[in-house]
């Protein structure tokens, strides 16, 4: 058991997230940062799917009831043990009424919290992830609070020794500008030439609207080709008739401020998507905190597809490293 002493700003329980039912209006929930959440589990001997906890911004103080095996990775939220620093990226081993608290962010917004045996909620639509805005999943369908108790679970894959570490080059670097690659589309054509030019040339402010639902830019107004609206469209020229949103999309409701819609997003709508950010960024985006910088960069389908190959790669170097320094 995992006592809650404070829970931080919002501490969450995710996976990979709710899949298979996007037609259904269900959007996936689960880790943004999928990388940084595998990688813990790893640390830990878990299932690359077992529940962990993302924390954003500010970390929660948690009271362990037993002797368990952990691991902290993802943006630098830095832990500390009975008030004592602890390592990120690196399999830890605490004892039964040790204490885990965090350090104020330094880097990044969400750090991931894996636990050997993950933590054990109920499954809902295959899955264990919390999605807030409906209240299910997770624990109790929330973000934590002061007093819960997390059940740990059993579902250990493999034991990894205390001290294995991730090699520090493949721990990634946040900074306060990223680029971002998108696919443009699906509907880029309804803006003018000139409006996708500054799209990808103008450096987009985080606006203090960004979180599991979305990330709002501040930049400067958008243009579309003016046309006579088909039927069944909302009459400003951003809208289209409904169509479905890949998490990761971009819509410009009205032409102001872009929002890129992410793993709590509704799945379709009547607005123009005119670009989507690619799977393998979709983890940086998720460190991107409020008032940093963002730059898109287009890339082609070929690019975003080496992107995510390069990406699976990683993790299998990574399980190599695991597999042969852990034991």
């Amino acid at each position: 058991m995992i006592k809650v002493i404070t829970p931080g700003l919002q501490t969450t329980v995710q996976d990979q997230g709710r899949i298979g039912y996007y037609e259904i209006g269900m959007p996936p929930s689960g880790a943004m940062d999928k990388y940084s959440y595998v990688i813990a589990n790893l640390l830990v001997g878990n299932d690359e799917n077992a529940a962990a906890l993302e924390i954003t911004y500010m970390g929660p103080t948690l009271e362990f009831q037993r002797d368990s095996v952990i691991a902290v990775t993802g943006g630098e939220i830095p832990p500390k043990i009975n008030g004592q620093p602890a390592p990120m990226w690196e399999t830890i081993a605490v004892k039964a009424g040790d204490q885990l608290s965090f350090d104020f962010i330094r880097q990044g917004a969400r750090a991931y919290l894996a636990v050997a045996g993950g933590i054990n909620v109920p499954v809902i639509m295959d899955s264990r992830s919390t999605y807030t805005l409906c209240g299910i999943g997770g624990f109790e369908g929330r973000a934590l609070q002061a007093g819960d108790g997390l059940c740990i679970g059993s579902d250990i894959r493999r034991k990894i020794s205390a001290g294995t570490r991730i090699p520090e080059t493949f721990i990634p670097r946040f900074s306060k500008s990223y680029e971002i690659r998108v696919l443009m589309g699906l509907c880029s054509y309804r803006l003018t030439e000139e409006s996708k030019e500054r799209f990808l040339s103008l450096d987009w402010t985080v606006t203090p609207e960004a979180n599991r639902v979305g990330y709002r830019f501040k930049g400067e107004r958008l243009n579309f080709v003016p046309r006579e609206q088909p039927f069944g469209a909302g009459s400003n020229p951003s809208n289209v008739v409904d169509l479905g949103y890949p998490i990761g999309s971009i819509q410009v409701p009205d032409g102001v401020e872009p929002i890129a819609l992410l793993n709590d997003a509704v799945t379709g709508g009547g607005y123009a998507t005119i670009a989507t950010i690619i799977s393998a960024d979709l983890n940086r985006m998720a460190q991107i905190k409020t008032n940093e910088k963002v730059r898109f960069v287009s890339v082609s389908l070929e690019e975003a597809l080496r992107a995510r190959r390069e990406m699976k790669d990683k993790i299998a170097q990574i399980k190599q490293v695991i597999s042969e320094n852990g034991r």
